[in-house]
């Protein structure tokens, strides 16, 4: 092949091309020009990329770094080697375990790495694949050199792929061999493909930049959509082109407009990066279906795994699953009470910050209180220790005349309040997350010997509004009770009320007796000093087949004088308006009860048995059962850890909003496991629908 003087520097040789004319001569190097320029551009990017590159960044990188694994396990060490040249960040249970496989790996090239603002010491990556890695460096400092060494990974690896070098080689050489192949062919093809390239500019007008007849360019796709996409980005090349063209025909100056003119050369300047960007994300999607991706994590490693999540809260839960085994249940331990709210000086701050932004009466539902007051256990399991003195509850139906049967009801409900009051400081229990379940159970000795067994289930089955559904019974189903309650808390300056709305439906199969109740309010007081806790509210027990009933008013303190915890109760028939029995006194200590023939009873909470209930162990619950789902938060309290509460508490959330998204995109509702939703009423599943009629009817009065 002979070499064209006068183009000493092209890239190509040149053939003699004195069978051509000189047009044709000429436009056949104008496309090799084309090669040629097409190559410098890419070859000036990639010196771009290595320039910037920091050689003292391409040293791999290893080191024990805690990384959260799930909910369950929390964060765990784990040894992290970072490889610059392959761009994968991998890590190992242990740094002995780096010659085997690792137990995960991700891909940093387009990863997104960025110091999280909840400490000083945690980072999030992100991953293009979509995974996400959250790590805790030991402190600060150590943070930033591993942020700032996987970010110069990760750019550097994007760069690359956004060029998309090995593409851009083979496109090369696909380029200079079809035009080579232009001087290859015989002389007289050589004319009519020189006139099919340069009539091209003319026929893309007409056929929107159709490519056919520039195969070179064609790239198979391994998707369809990319290869569509990618069509489209060649004809606004050609557009493109078409317009430099135009712009480069008009006069460098002495007219209105002209080459150099700044709106024309911004114009230019524009389209070019637009199409730039454009090849870029078109290579790094390419890229992202190579199998370079990071290696698969099992279950128990992924950060949120939202299989979980969607069977947790998303709405599509098995209806008939079972309730758990009682025989699993062992005795619970007893109860780590809370004696004092340590550090209020510290968190005093937080605490003013929150309420600058509440107003008198504000609903407090969506606002996220400090995590500093919780109260270690969930609402559900709260409910729970209504159940405190199972004795008491079981011996109702053995009662015969219907009016001291009232009064037994009366002396259990008084009596149930005490137990979940945990220590003299107002704290507030986890709020339940919807799917969330509490499963408990009491065994005792009846009059005649026999074991008599009590089983609780709580699900929260709502999440907007807030609604607890639980279930107290025997396993013979002669002893019931269903509630239904929505939690509703307000601001109210220096206290928070919460209100109990819903309706308790207590029955006795034998003696075919309802019972109907409410729930007093609560309100945490002197919130900026040292909490506290009270009752506040009226409450009637109904029983419309024996037309008794008892109304409790729990008295909340004024702010002078009076008494706290007050309580006075009445109970009467309502046909005869006779009373049967009055009582005063404090719901958690001493209550008097006087009867109409002048006697006296007194009933002390603090002389009576409370039976500890029955709980399956932690390793044996499922992961939506509230000591499981909160194991970490509680462990991090009891550690006075509050960082680390708050933070597994805010993934919690994560996943209930979640869900809450996952069932509003499919336009589905939550489907409770262990309740049904009745006209409004949530009743356990062996329930009757008609066991929400009586409810319905009060809850309307």
């Amino acid at each position: 092949m002979a070499t064209n003087d006068n183009d000493d520097d092209m890239t190509f040789s040149l053939p003699d091309l004195s069978g051509l004319s000189e047009t044709e001569r000429l436009q056949v190097i104008a496309v090799l020009q084309r090669a040629k320029e097409f190559d410098a551009i890419e070859e000036a990017k990639l010196q771009k990329i290595n320039k910037h590159s920091n050689p003292n960044t391409r040293v791999p990188m290893e080191g024990l770094i805690l990384k959260f694994t799930n909910v369950v396990k929390g964060y765990q060490y784990r040894w992290f080697v970072l490889n610059p040249e392959s761009g994968t960040l991998e890590y190992f249970e242990k740094e002995e375990h780096k010659k085997l496989k690792p137990r995960g790996s991700i891909h940093l090239a387009a990863a997104v790495v960025s110091p999280s603002e909840e400490d000083s010491q945690t980072f999030i990556i992100s991953a293009a694949s979509g995974e996400l890695f959250k790590l805790r460096a030991a402190d600060a400092k150590e943070r930033q050199l591993w942020v700032d060494r996987i970010r110069s990974t990760a750019e550097y690896h994007t760069a690359n792929m956004a060029q998309g070098q090995t593409a851009l080689v083979q496109k090369s050489q696909s380029l200079a061999t079809d035009q080579l192949s232009i001087l290859s062919v015989s002389p007289t093809q050589k004319g009519s493909i020189v006139t099919q390239h340069s009539t091209h500019k003319d026929s893309f007008k007409k056929s929107k930049g159709s490519h056919e007849n520039l195969h070179y360019i064609k790239k198979v796709s391994r998707d369809e959509t990319l290869t569509e996409v990618k069509d489209y980005l060649l004809e606004a090349e050609d557009y493109a082109r078409h317009l430099e063209d135009k712009i480069l025909a008009l006069p460098v100056s002495g007219h209105y407009i002209n080459s150099l003119d700044s709106d024309i050369l911004m114009l230019k300047a524009t389209a070019a990066a637009t199409l730039q960007c454009i090849q870029d994300c078109i290579n790094i999607l390419y890229t992202a279906e190579l199998p370079v991706r990071s290696t698969v994590q099992t279950l128990d490693e992924q950060v949120v795994n939202k299989s979980a999540i969607l069977r947790l809260s998303g709405g599509v839960m098995d209806d008939s699953e079972p309730l758990p085994d009682p025989e699993e249940e062992v005795l619970d331990e007893v109860v780590e009470k809370d004696t004092e709210l340590e550090g209020m000086e510290e968190h005093k701050s937080v605490i003013l910050h929150l309420l600058s932004q509440l107003k008198l009466g504000m609903d407090l539902t969506k606002v996220v209180l400090p995590t500093f007051i919780l109260e270690k256990r969930s609402l559900l399991e709260m409910f729970a220790d209504y159940m405190c003195h199972p004795d008491l509850f079981l011996k109702i139906p053995e009662i015969t005349e219907p009016d001291k049967r009232m009064l037994a009801v009366l002396e259990w409900y008084l009596s149930s309040f005490h137990v979940g009051k945990q220590g003299s400081v107002a704290k507030k229990p986890y709020n339940p997350i919807i799917g969330e379940t509490f499963h408990c159970s009491w065994r005792l000795r009846g009059s005649d010997e026999k074991q008599q067994t009590i089983i609780y289930t709580g699900e929260q089955v709502s999440h907007h509004p807030p609604i607890s559904a639980f279930y107290f019974g025997s396993p013979d189903g002669k002893v019931k009770m269903n509630a239904s309650i929505y939690t509703k808390s307000k601001f109210m300056g220096m206290s928070i009320g919460v209100s109990m709305i819903g309706k308790v439906k207590l029955s006795f199969e034998e003696l075919k007796e309802d019972y109907i109740f409410g729930m007093p309010s609560a309100y945490a007081r002197s919130i900026l000093s040292v909490p506290w806790m009270e009752l506040g509210d009226k409450v009637t027990i109904v029983c419309e087949k024996t037309g008794y009933q008892a109304s409790i008013v729990f008295h909340t303190k004024p702010f002078y004088g009076g008494k706290l915890h007050h309580i006075t109760a009445e109970a009467k028939n309502i046909k005869t308006g006779e009373v049967i029995c009055k009582a005063q006194g404090e719901w958690n200590n001493v209550m008097e009860l006087t009867y109409p023939n002048g006697s006296t009873k007194t009933l002390d909470v603090n002389l009576l048995d409370v039976h500890r209930k029955y709980v399956r162990p932690v390793e044996k619950q499922k992961e939506y059962e509230s000591r499981k789902l909160w194991l970490h938060v509680t462990k991090a309290l009891s550690l006075g850890d509050i960082n680390t509460a708050t933070e597994h508490k805010k993934i919690l959330e994560e996943i209930q909003r979640e869900g809450e998204k996952h069932r509003r995109d499919l336009n589905i509702k939550y489907s409770a496991k262990y309740f049904k939703n009745v006209d409004g009423i949530w009743l356990f599943k062996a329930l009757p629908d008609d066991f929400a009629s009586d409810i319905k009817k009060l809850s309307a009065t």
